[in-house]
């Protein structure tokens, strides 16, 4: 069965077509520009070249049939008619306190979707439009929503409430949701498959690092803490969020720039992490390597936050077998991840195998054989795991 995987943004639409009995990747792509000038659709069929065609794109209806042009296309598409996709998988952004797995779509789903759009302002709207231009496009096909916060629902309320007034938990249900959860739920299970360990009788780490980051602590199945809060915005420091502060900079920034509450959240979404860190050099923490002094201040901070969640969380579950490393910075950055493992993580037993550590993008052990913690580079991949859920739903 072909799986679709979709995931909207708000003006943008990423797509993957899975086999999902095979678990290969048929064909991928990216519609970009949606209701804006200059719209396009990348498609990527699986061994073949890259195409690229400008498609003008009002919304996310219409970005949708061109996704079944390109996958239907004679000459160079991979199926014949959409008969051949078995379902659709929807990346959600938040699911709140609702969804503690994937689920299919029905109406009262997609209301459940809706009352969480204050949760999750920027992300949350464009998933629904998703789901209702496949819907358009697709009737009768199957959609499965696969949530990014699901994979945290197991952690208890110690880890997810916030020590202020109780009342706002039960009347706004403000609490940490956390996210990634597609991810740090697929790296977790790859660690125990490639430990041949049980999945249920380890303690480990997941570090997504990129532009977005997080943490989370896996022990014995189940998520018990993650660095992301109410919002994607607390935690790590990251591309562009700054991730933990005192909350008195808020109204102390606001007072002395005469800044309204918006303002101030914008430059904390936007203007923060390792750009504001490096002065403004950049969000890319491949243009941090330059040997600037901004730089290496940057990637520096960047580094001992990471360190100082992963000795919260190992001293929060006693002690951790395995400490993982993904996403963009975790899978490609050498120089981040040695400087983790060397410099903080020595009381782990930690053991770092530098030529194993030069690997990009692979999916490598980087410790000696010796190291009391084994730590893992596992590429991610959201999609497939979006493509498994989905499949195990709809095949029963």
């Amino acid at each position: 069965m072909n799986i679709l995987v979709i995931n909207c943004g708000s003006s943008s639409l990423k797509f993957q077509l899975i086999d999902a009995k095979t678990e290969t990747l048929t064909a991928k792509g990216l519609c970009e520009r949606i209701g804006i000038d200059g719209s396009q659709i990348t498609f990527s069929p699986a061994g073949r070249e890259k195409i690229v065609r400008q498609a003008p794109m009002a919304d996310h209806k219409e970005a949708i049939q061109y996704v079944i042009r390109a996958l239907t296309d004679p000459d160079t598409g991979v199926v014949k008619s959409l008969d051949e996709i078995g379902a659709v998988g929807h990346r959600i952004v938040h699911g709140g306190e609702n969804f503690s797995q994937a689920t299919r779509i029905t109406p009262e789903v997609k209301q459940a979707i809706r009352d969480c759009v204050a949760l999750a302002p920027l992300h949350n709207p464009a998933n629904l439009i998703g789901i209702e231009a496949c819907e358009a496009i697709m009737p009768g096909v199957p959609m499965v929503a696969v949530f990014d916060t699901a994979f945290h629902q197991t952690m208890p309320p110690e880890a997810y409430l916030y020590a202020i007034p109780y009342r706002y938990y039960q009347q706004y249900r403000i609490r940490r949701y956390g996210f990634h959860g597609t991810s740090h739920d697929y790296v977790s299970h790859r660690a125990a498959e490639l430990l041949h360990r049980p999945y249920d009788d380890l303690k480990m780490i997941v570090c997504h690092l990129g532009n977005g980051a997080s943490v989370s602590a896996v022990k014995n199945g189940k998520c018990v803490d993650t660095s992301m809060g109410l919002t994607p915005l607390e935690g790590l420091i990251m591309g562009t969020r700054s991730g933990d502060l005192d909350p008195a900079i808020i109204e102390f920034i606001a007072n002395q720039e005469n800044k309204s509450i918006d303002e101030i959240m914008t430059i904390l979404n936007k203007e923060s992490g390792v750009l504001g860190l490096s002065d403004g050099l950049s969000s890319d923490f491949r243009d941090l390597e330059n040997g600037s002094e901004e730089g290496a201040r940057a990637l520096k901070a960047f580094a001992l936050r990471t360190a100082k969640y992963i000795g919260a969380y190992a001293a929060e579950m006693n002690g951790v077998d395995v400490i993982c490393f993904t996403a963009g910075v975790g899978e490609n950055n050498v120089s981040v991840r040695e400087t983790i493992c060397r410099d903080y993580l020595g009381y782990l037993g930690v053991r770092i195998d530098p030529e194993a550590n030069r690997k990009r993008g692979e999916e490598i052990e980087i410790t000696t054989p010796d190291s009391k913690t084994k730590i893992l580079v596992i590429p991610t991949n959201e999609e497939l795991a979006i493509a498994r859920q989905t499949y195990a739903l709809v095949k029963e």
